[in-house]
C-alpha cells in the first residue's frame, strides 16, 4: 500500500502505472466521508490509455489522521506535494464535491500544471449558511455516537433517489454503507469541519483559463444543478454535463456516463 508523507501527512495513494512516463496523467481527488475507491470504476476505463492516480485525503480512506491542517488550503499543499513527490508536471485533474474545492485552487494556483479541470458535484461557494447548523449536528452526532449511527442519514445526501430505491443495486449501497461507516471519527470529524468553514473560490473563477468540465447529477441535493450552472457561466469556454439518475456521487452512481463524459472532454482536450 504506497503512501508518501508530504505536508507532514503520511498520504495513501494508488498509481495505475507508476513506471509509464508516456502516459498522459489523470489525478482523482475523492469528496468528503469518502476514498479513492470513489473512482474505482473510473480507473478501470481509463487505465489503458492514461496513468492514472487517485489518493485519499489526510484523515480520511487509508491515509494518516492528524491534529491538524483540514482546510481547503493545506489540502490544496497536500495534493501539490504529493504531485511533486512523484514527479507529475502536467495532468488532468478530476475533483469530486471536496477534491472539487481543491481543484479550483489548485487551477487557480498552479495553472501550468494542469492539462485540463474537471469538477464534479461541487461548488465555487462558500457552504450555505442555512445548511452549517445541520452539518454542526451531524459533526456532533459523529463525535459522540461514531460513524455508523448516523451513516443512514447520510446516504440520501450522498447519493441520488434511483441509485437509493433500485432494487438490483442492494449489494452496491450495502458496499458504499458499509465503507461510509468504516471512517475514522477523529479524521471525519476534522475534515466535515474544513468543508464546513472554508472559503469560496467564486470571485476568482473568471480567472481560470485550464479547459475545464463541470459535471453535475440531476438528483445531487448537495450541490445542486444552480451551483454548477453558476460555476459554468464564471468559467470562460468551460462545458457542462448533466449525468442523468445520479445524486452527489455520480460516479459510483452512473460510472458508464460519467466515463463517457469525461472521455469526450477529455480527447477534445488531447
Amino acid at each position: 500500500m504506497p503512501t508518501i508523507t508530504v505536508n507532514n501527512a503520511d498520504i495513501y495513494y494508488e498509481d495505475s502505472a507508476p513506471n509509464d512516463t508516456k502516459k498522459p496523467v489523470i489525478v482523482f481527488a475523492h469528496g468528503l466521508l469518502w476514498s479513492s475507491q470513489m473512482y474505482d470504476k473510473q480507473v478501470e476505463h481509463f487505465q489503458t490509455d492514461y496513468r492514472c492516480i487517485a489518493f485519499d485525503f489526510r484523515g480520511q480512506g487509508q491515509s494518516q489522521v492528524t491534529k491538524s491542517g483540514y482546510d481547503m488550503e493545506t489540502l490544496t499543499e497536500d495534493t501539490l506535494g504529493l504531485l511533486a513527490a512523484l514527479g507529475i508536471d502536467k495532468c488532468h485533474f478530476v475533483g469530486l464535491s471536496m477534491g472539487g474545492f481543491v481543484a479550483q485552487r489548485i487551477a487557480l494556483k498552479r495553472p501550468e500544471l494542469l492539462l485540463s479541470l474537471t469538477l464534479l458535484e461541487t461548488s465555487a461557494d462558500p457552504e450555505d449558511p442555512k445548511n452549517i447548523p445541520q452539518y454542526r449536528k451531524l459533526v456532533k452526532a459523529i463525535r459522540w455516537l461514531g460513524m455508523k449511527r448516523v451513516s443512514n442519514k447520510v446516504m440520501p445526501i450522498m447519493f441520488g433517489s434511483t441509485f437509493l430505491a433500485d432494487k438490483l443495486r442492494k449489494s452496491d449501497r450495502k458496499q458504499w454503507l458499509t465503507m461510509l461507516q468504516s471512517n475514522r471519527k477523529g479524521g471525519v470529524v476534522k475534515a466535515t469541519m474544513g468543508v464546513i468553514e472554508r472559503t469560496g473560490t467564486y470571485e476568482q473563477l473568471s480567472e481560470i483559463t485550464t479547459p475545464t468540465l463541470i459535471v453535475v447529477g440531476d438528483e445531487d441535493a448537495a450541490t445542486p444543478y444552480a451551483k454548477s450552472e453558476r460555476m459554468h457561466f464564471a468559467i470562460a469556454g468551460s462545458k457542462l454535463a448533466i449525468i442523468k439518475g445520479a445524486g452527489h456521487t455520480s460516479t459510483v452512481e452512473e460510472p458508464d456516463q460519467v466515463n463517457q463524459v469525461l472521455r469526450q472532454f477529455l480527447e477534445s482536450c488531447a
